[in-house]
């Protein structure tokens, strides 16, 4: 600085008049939040469901006799770009149930053509001879029939697994009374009718299996598959009634709680020392016992022994008719489990696909009040968000909706109360022990699992496509 510059006195360092924040904070208590942890998410599931004691550990499932209808999905396997059937999986067609002998089921796998569609491209037309077995493997595909008024109208959505013509097998001439229109690139694998019937002229078996099942005893059941309950009305006079009685399931399914554990760890220093003004065991175990509340409510959907998504029955699944997920799929949802509905559960990307698809059409869904909070519904029937029904990584995920409670025939969770140390139902906290290197150890377990009460009680919107440009 030269002589002839003016001081600036504002840069002038001026004494300091009273204690700094820096030196006084080592005389404060600082104010400090409890642990913070960004994997506890709402779990609507756990909270919804309704939980039904199981004394035993165990808990059966009866129902009505049920005969098994033939509707299942076909499996398939691929090298490369060839599909193949897995012929033990040809008994899921209506004729072939029970029919074991595996040489016959794999000859008549081999006979099976595969062929490919492009989106838009016909495989069947309505009047056309129906002769051959068509199995999807690959695409989803429309069944286009005539409305009321003689406008095409799509009926029903078909892809992965499913079939249409099994009619075929039963030698009958027939033609299609629909129409199947590929929607996205299929790929299909076909069986005529000729080459059935070479193959059952081949197979004394299969033959003798076929001619047993079409000329066997038809077996009254219900739409449901349930034994029919016989029961006489509008008659007049004093006819004779016929008796009924109602069969049930000779092995009827058990379900099993299953546990989550883990051995949470404290050393005794830190519980001894470091306990003002939090408890550390106390905030050890509550995030130890979220974390075991989040992986509850995975295995609760996604368990290929309870999961829901794993027992919901094939019958009650439906694809999107576009691929992203839109009002008409919410509403063909709710035709499936249409008495009493509870809520539907959905990853929030799907939900935000779906609010995407109802902006797109103009349709803005009513919010509703659910415990407090106010929740997106469709037609009146909360849609909860649910992060562990996975987005796949060619971003489709799936949409359930279910029925709940034992005396609604729906969806129940199980638990076990009253169980040694328990902390909070169902979930116990046992002391283990300290080891040698002073560290206290407690088992955590949360014992859980889930029943479907009959098939209807929840439905699968499966395939939800997100982010789907228009």
């Amino acid at each position: 600085m030269t002589a002839t510059e003016p001081i600036n006195t504002d840069e002038a360092e001026s004494p300091q008049l009273s204690l700094n924040t820096a030196a006084a904070r080592n005389l404060a208590t600082t104010t400090k939040s409890a642990p913070q942890m960004q994997g506890i998410t709402s779990r609507w599931l756990l909270r919804m469901l309704p939980w039904v004691q199981a004394n035993g550990g165990t808990y059966r499932v009866n129902r009505r006799l049920s005969y098994a209808l033939g509707d299942g999905r076909v499996t398939f396997t691929n090298t490369g770009a060839n599909v193949r059937i897995v012929p033990q999986e040809l008994r899921e067609l209506p004729l072939l149930q029970g029919f074991d002998d595996d040489a016959a089921l794999r000859a008549l796998a081999d006979r099976f053509v595969q062929q490919e569609f492009t989106p838009g491209q016909v495989i069947a037309t309505a009047g056309q001879p129906a002769d051959q077995l068509i199995l999807i493997a690959h695409g989803k595909v429309n069944k286009i029939g005539t409305g009321e008024y003689g406008d095409e109208t799509v009926l029903r959505v078909l892809a992965d697994g499913e079939y249409f013509g099994a009619q075929v097998l039963t030698g009958e001439s027939a033609t299609w009374d629909t129409t199947f229109r590929a929607v996205t690139p299929c790929t299909v694998l076909t069986l005529r009718q000729q080459s059935f019937q070479e193959m059952n002229g081949q197979s004394e078996p299969l033959r003798e299996h076929l001619r047993q099942v079409l000329s066997g005893p038809s077996r009254p059941h219900n739409p449901h598959g349930e034994a029919d309950i016989e029961i006489a009305s509008g008659h007049e006079g004093e006819p004779a009634l016929s008796g009924t009685y109602v069969d049930y399931e000779l092995a009827p399914r058990e379900y099993e709680l299953s546990v989550a554990q883990t051995v949470l760890q404290v050393h005794t220093r830190v519980a001894d020392l470091y306990n003002q003004p939090m408890n550390q065991t106390e905030q050890q175990l509550r995030l130890t016992i979220e974390a075991l509340r989040e992986r509850q409510e995975h295995e609760l959907i996604n368990n290929r022994d309870f999961g829901l998504l794993h027992n919901a029955d094939l019958r009650q699944r439906i694809h999107t008719r576009t691929g992203p997920p839109t009002p008409d799929d919410l509403d063909e949802l709710l035709t499936l489990v249409w008495k009493e509905p509870g809520y539907f559960l959905a990853h929030p990307r799907t939900i935000a696909a779906f609010g995407q698809e109802c902006s797109r059409r103009g349709v803005y869904p009513q919010s509703v009040d659910l415990l407090g909070h106010q929740v997106p519904a469709w037609r009146g029937v909360p849609i909860l968000p649910c992060n562990k029904l996975h987005v796949s990584k060619t971003r489709t995920s799936s949409i359930l909706l279910m029925r709940v409670g034992e005396q609604n025939q729906g969806v129940i969770g199980l638990h076990q109360t009253g169980i040694p140390d328990e902390y909070r139902p169902g979930l116990s906290v046992r002391f283990m022990g300290i080891n040698e290197q002073a560290v206290i150890s407690y088992l955590v377990s949360a014992y859980y699992s889930a029943a479907v009460l009959v098939p209807d009680a929840i439905g699968v919107l499966e395939h939800v496509e997100l982010g789907r440009d228009s």
